[in-house]
């Protein structure tokens, strides 16, 4: 018998205030569905056999929702689905930031769920495994096995969903930004053959969206790495280098690519309204989607 997936409600959280104007199409809209928690692998994540240590999670906002989230050892995807009649048949999954030490999960998790389902994209918030987790042997490859299953996992439900398997893409925010850059370089084609239906798919992603990354030193691109967009502030402290020589690294190789560089917005801007310029890169992402034929109906 074929390993079936766990699917867990989530424990109910307080919705974030947003500010950013674009976010106003949430008014009126159809309520959308509870969000639902789903196991990305059946039983125990391999490496994290027999861990029962608890999840760290911390309150950051201050009058808003921002909570962070550590030591995390069963990793999830929690499913947004827009309403059917909005449904564009992309599903993009969101994996936050925080240095691999923890997870920015409201910032560059769920309110960009929120976002992407007015979007009428279906999102999936991926809470994976981090490397930096003291007391523990994870490493970047631990985050990469959880990056890969979650593409797979998606595209094999994709009929459920209603969602087309060959529009599936990640999107990720700092080191959320890193693991979605690897994905892109690093994914293979599946195990036709394998027990577990959900390794049958690949795991390369459609296309990329990468919010502030932190790209890694070794760069693998090729004609098969998927399409991008990428967003910086020109005065992050961790530079917008790292975006730039992204997209010079896809530009060699002949993949399509788009790059926002804002000159202020400093690290971490998420989709919050800070009366900057940059606030309105959702929009430019919104478009990018349609330029790129990706949210068609």
């Amino acid at each position: 018998m074929p390993n079936k997936t766990t699917i867990r409600r989530p424990n109910p959280r307080p919705t974030r205030l947003f500010t950013i104007a674009i976010l106003s199409l949430l008014a009126g809209t159809t309520a959308l569905a509870d969000p639902v928690v789903i196991d990305l692998w059946p039983g125990a994540a391999p490496g994290s056999e027999g861990i029962h240590e608890e999840e760290v999670w911390q309150e950051r906002g201050k009058g808003i929702v921002d909570r962070s989230v550590a030591r995390v050892h069963q990793p999830t995807l929690t499913a947004y689905l827009p309403v059917a009649e909005k449904n564009s048949g992309v599903g993009i999954i969101v994996a936050p930031g925080g240095g691999y030490r923890h997870l920015a999960i409201d910032k560059e998790g769920h309110d960009i769920a929120k976002w992407l389902n007015t979007l009428g994209v279906a999102a999936f918030v991926l809470k994976y495994r981090l490397p930096r987790t003291e007391g523990h042997n994870y490493s970047m490859e631990t985050a990469l096995a959880d990056a890969k299953r979650a593409v797979r996992l998606v595209r094999s439900r994709a009929a459920e969903w209603t969602l087309d398997a060959r529009r599936i893409g990640m999107m990720g925010f700092s080191a959320g930004g890193d693991l979605a850059a690897r994905a892109g370089m690093g994914f293979d084609k599946g195990q036709p053959g394998a027990s577990d239906p959900i390794e049958r798919q690949t795991s390369r992603p459609d296309f990329l969206a990468l919010g502030y990354p932190l790209i890694p030193d070794e760069l693998t691109v090729t004609a098969e790495t998927p399409p991008a967009f990428l967003v910086h502030a020109d005065d992050d402290r961790l530079t917008s280098g790292h975006s730039v020589r992204y997209y010079l690294a896809l530009k060699k190789a002949g993949v399509s690519a788009e790059l926002h560089v804002y000159s202020k917005g400093g690290h971490g801007f998420g989709i919050l309204n800070r009366d900057l310029p940059l606030s309105a890169w959702p929009l430019r992402f919104q478009q990018w989607l349609e330029q790129m034929d990706l949210t068609r109906n």
